[in-house]
């Protein structure tokens, strides 16, 4: 008959504390990862969104609602975009009011090319009708820009912008 306390028990318990140790550690680093990724699925679900709606702020514009429009395209910018569209309201809102053009945007489409924490690069696809006193019925063209995308206090702001063809 074996001993209770005898050396196989402590050899057992020994064997078994170190399993367990082993599948704590297992479970908090597959937590860890999943945490991880749904983080990383949120920033670039985030990104893409941030991504398209400027697409269509830049493209959604009314001479009666000139000033709103500029600012809602200012404030999902940052850094030198920022300061530049900024330093050029003004003859956007008098060209806008001067034409009194107005533009509507349909099949809009946004990919994630690439992100990292801070950063992502977008490509947003979409169509812009443009009408104006002179263009009654407006003429739907195809806009794709590439969006450099800079993360700001939670927030995905563009920081450059490029027209591609």
């Amino acid at each position: 008959m074996s001993r209770l306390g005898g050396k196989g028990s402590r050899t057992l318990v020994v064997v078994l504390s170190v399993v367990v140790a082993g599948l704590l550690a297992g479970t908090g680093w597959l937590g860890h990862r999943v945490w991880q990724n749904d983080r990383d699925a949120d920033d670039w679900a985030q990104a893409r969104q941030s991504a398209r709606q400027m697409g269509v702020n830049l493209l959604t514009l009314d001479s009666k609602t000139a000033q709103q429009d500029l600012d809602r395209i200012v404030s999902g910018s940052t850094g030198d975009l920022k300061d530049e569209l900024s330093s050029q309201s003004k003859v956007f809102l008098d060209q806008l009011n001067k034409t009194k053009a107005q533009s509507t945007v349909t099949d809009v489409e946004a990919a994630v090319v690439s992100i990292d924490d801070d950063s992502a690069e977008v490509m947003v696809s979409l169509n812009g009708t443009v009408t104006n006193q002179k263009v009654k019925n407006g003429v739907t063209r195809a806009y794709r820009y590439l969006m450099q995308m800079t993360k700001v206090d939670d927030r995905w702001l563009v920081s450059q912008l490029e027209m591609v063809p």
